[in-house]
């Protein structure tokens, strides 16, 4: 005698089987055979650089690159101001302003052997003449690749306003 309670476990039971059987892409697989995973490939995105506040000006100087293991077709960086800009910003073609505070830039592809750096200069005019200003550093959009190291390419920087570079 089968229970309906017993009947819905075998059936719970047989719908996982056939999941697992189908894999993530929906075919089947052979008995046995391991399913098949969307696995995000991999890379190491870094920046590196340097920053410098004199009067209304704010200088941002970056390099970004790859060490892989996956190449990567481009990655955003999102700059974060702690001061608003002042209105529109003259800025590289790679580059947009998306809110009084922030700018995105795209570096174009990254090799995953580090070779290919993508250099970026922006001179950005801030609303008043702030004592100090703080730059957040860091990447928004990489292709969906994993970044085990995120501290190389995540950065905060004080900046206070002696012209001085400092090195993020």
């Amino acid at each position: 005698m089968v229970t309906r309670k017993a009947l819905r476990v075998v059936s719970a039971a047989a719908a996982v089987v056939s999941a697992v059987a189908l894999g993530a892409g929906g075919t089947a697989a052979a008995v046995g055979a391991p399913a098949a995973w969307n696995v995000a490939p991999e890379a190491d995105v870094s920046h590196h650089g340097h920053v410098s506040l004199w009067g209304t000006g704010l200088g941002i100087w970056l390099r970004s690159e790859n060490r892989g293991p996956a190449d990567l077709s481009g990655v955003t960086v999102r700059l974060r101001v702690s001061v608003p800009l002042a209105g529109l910003q003259e800025l590289p073609p790679e580059c947009l302003q998306a809110d009084r505070s922030t700018v995105l830039c795209r570096t174009g592809a990254l090799h995953a052997d580090g070779a290919e750096q993508r250099q970026l200069a922006l001179e950005l005019q801030l609303a008043g003449r702030p004592a100090e200003v703080v730059v957040r550093i860091d990447t928004v959009w990489n292709g969906g690749a994993t970044d085990r190291n995120a501290a190389n390419s995540d950065h905060e920087v004080l900046a206070p306003a002696t012209g001085d570079e400092y090195v993020f």
